[in-house]
């Protein structure tokens, strides 16, 4: 039996597409793939994700290695908060699922400079029982480790928990924890398909 429902964030409960960014900005084709390739696809952004590095130490790893001058490196990273949005259909079914009686939790790969941002900003974050982020633990998905550092840090049984996130990859890790697993492939609206995992 269900009792707790975790989820992920990037895509799940906040739309976070880069691509969808910059070319809504009408970036040329050619400067948004190197940002996309030398910034949100290297290995500077896992390591912030996981804790192993600093801001500034990300962005003078990625100056040394790319073509964008450290002024732009540093203005993208700026632009983090304002690629995020709530996916407000998912979100609202945070509430709901609370007055059912399930307990909630996040579990997301995120770096800690923005995070109290981000969780000060969106209101759903108040029907949260609890979380954790990858850069608090320094274990990311899909680590093993970091599923059960939830699992242990609020006392929850595998058997018991549904995890949701947009990466088939990392639902397959909550899987093999013991945890049932909802794979959102990022739609915006999995209330029906919520419904189904939990009756």
């Amino acid at each position: 039996m269900i009792r707790n429902i975790i989820f992920d964030l990037g895509n799940v409960l906040i739309s976070f597409r880069p691509a969808d960014y910059f070319t809504r900005l009408n970036y040329p084709q050619d400067l948004k793939n190197k940002i996309l390739t030398d910034i949100f696809a290297s290995r500077e952004w896992l390591m912030l994700d996981n804790g192993d590095i600093s801001l500034n130490s990300a962005i003078e790893s990625i100056a040394k290695k790319t073509s964008l001058e450290r002024e732009e490196i540093a203005r993208i990273f700026n632009l983090r908060l304002d690629i995020m949005f709530p996916l407000r259909k998912n979100a609202d079914l945070l509430p709901a699922l609370k007055k059912r009686g399930f307990s909630l939790y996040y579990l997301s790969n995120f770096p800690i400079d923005i995070f109290d941002d981000v969780k000060n900003s969106y209101e759903f974050f108040r029907h949260f029982d609890g979380g954790i982020i990858s850069s608090e633990v320094r274990y990311s998905k899909p680590d093993p480790l970091i599923y059960d550092s939830l699992l242990k840090k609020y006392g929850l049984k595998p058997a018991e928990c549904l995890y949701i996130d947009d990466v088939e990859t990392n639902v397959l890790a909550a899987e093999a924890s013991g945890m049932k697993g909802f794979t959102t492939f990022g739609s915006d609206d999995i209330s029906a398909s919520l419904i189904e995992k939990l009756s």
